[in-house]
């Protein structure tokens, strides 16, 4: 290894120590827009109301975003060492995944394409500033 991969290394590791804690869901079998609706009742809430939103939400993608918001508290209480009462949610982003391409057929030998949409979801988490 030369002396300048070994410095690019040391500062990628460097990154990811004063990285903030986070989450990701890839590949959820949702369309973002819809998944969108829910994330945007929850950017910047304290960790613990956000849980309550989420449970209480009635839209299909509430339960897989409580379940990544669980796990994105559990990673810094793991590996980053935040006081968990103290979280809010920072950042919330919701991508575009890959499309899975279906036909429907149709009259007279016609087909339409059915596009069913994915998304990604990323959870970033951050002490409360005062």
């Amino acid at each position: 290894m030369s002396r300048r991969e070994r410095e690019k290394a040391a500062v990628r590791r460097e990154k990811k120590k004063a990285a903030l804690p986070r989450a990701e869901l890839r590949l959820l079998r949702m369309p973002a827009s819809k998944v969108r609706l829910v994330v945007d009742l929850v950017r910047g809430k304290p960790v613990e109301e956000a849980l309550n939103i989420l449970n209480f939400t009635t839209k299909y993608a509430s339960k897989p975003l409580a379940k990544l918001l669980r796990s994105a508290v559990a990673n810094a209480d793991q590996k980053g060492g935040y006081d968990v009462d103290t979280l809010i949610v920072k950042t919330a982003m919701v991508g575009e995944a890959p499309q899975m391409k279906r036909f429907r057929p149709r009259a007279m030998g016609r087909a339409n394409r059915i596009l069913k949409r994915a998304c990604h979801v990323t959870f970033e988490l951050g002490p409360a500033t005062k």
